[in-house]
């Protein structure tokens, strides 16, 4: 190789080192970072509020839902719905149902329709409600005590605390039965649309009226804000050649709320003022 042929090539690899220090090359397969995703939302009970389960003189009923499981025939069908079905009361209806398969299936067809359901439901918000009715109140007069006086929550009257939907809906019944179940679901709170304080109820918890004061210890029920979408359809059982399958028609969304009051809780709050309220 001649001088000038050699000093081309040392300038050419002196520009390639150049380039490749000043802006390395990577073979490496580009990561993606995956999106975060959104974090739980967690409910947490204040300390105001507490317990009255075992205080409580009226033994209110558990009104957990348990999750109904589908027969292997309703998983089968629920698999062909193009609309995800949910309603337990629809679950049990398909359950309870038999389809013998015919010896000759060429030609077999039927259509049966089931009626309109509500055929899901999908929780937006979830928020509680400490304060939701107010179901006692203790009061003490201490303006004449040289000292603090200690009194606690005594229930006076029994009083029934009732939720509900918050406005009229076809099947009001399937329908808060499927918010019940995703509200209890996301919250753990025992909920349940009616719950009891019996009279007499009492929770060993003392506040301190100081002298010269008035006291007074608020009782409320707290409850649950429910609100989200319904879906409804008329539901269609179809077989056709051997082959059973569930079609939706007609699909309708409206959105719905509800209160849902939390079972045995009592959030309290207390106050002492100079002069009745």
């Amino acid at each position: 190789m001649n001088k000038p042929l050699l000093k081309l090539f040392f300038l050419v690899l002196a520009l390639l080192l150049t380039v490749i220090l000043n802006h390395p090359i990577s073979f490496a397969e580009k990561t993606e970072v995956p999106p975060k995703s959104k974090p739980e939302q967690k409910f947490e009970i204040p300390s105001s509020v507490l317990n009255v389960a075992k205080e409580n003189t009226y033994p209110n009923a558990s009104q957990d839902l348990p999750q109904l499981q589908p027969s292997e025939l309703t998983k089968e069908l629920l698999e062909t719905s193009k609309v995800k079905i949910e309603n337990p009361d629809l679950i049990l209806m398909l359950n309870e149902s038999s389809i013998n398969k015919p010896i000759i299936a060429m030609g077999h067809k039927a259509t049966i329709y089931l009626g309109q359901w509500p055929l899901n439901y999908v929780s937006k918000e979830t928020s509680p409600n400490w304060e939701y009715q107010q179901i006692n109140t203790n009061y003490y007069d201490n303006r004449g005590g040289d000292a603090p006086y200690k009194f606690h929550y005594v229930q006076e009257v029994q009083k029934i605390v009732r939720g509900g939907l918050t406005a009229k809906i076809p099947h009001a019944n399937d329908v808060k039965k499927m918010m019940l179940l995703k509200a209890a679901e996301k919250t753990k709170f025992p909920l349940s649309f009616d719950t009891v304080v019996g009279a007499g109820t009492k929770k060993d918890q003392y506040y301190n009226i100081p002298s010269r004061k008035v006291g007074y210890l608020d009782a409320y029920a707290p409850a649950v804000n429910e609100k989200g979408t319904v879906t409804y359809g008329e539901v269609y059982l179809v077989l056709k050649g051997g082959k059973k399958s569930i079609v939706v028609k007609n699909i309708t969304s409206q959105g719905i709320g509800a209160w849902i009051p939390i079972q045995d809780y009592v959030s309290f709050k207390f106050s002492a003022v100079e002069m009745p309220r």
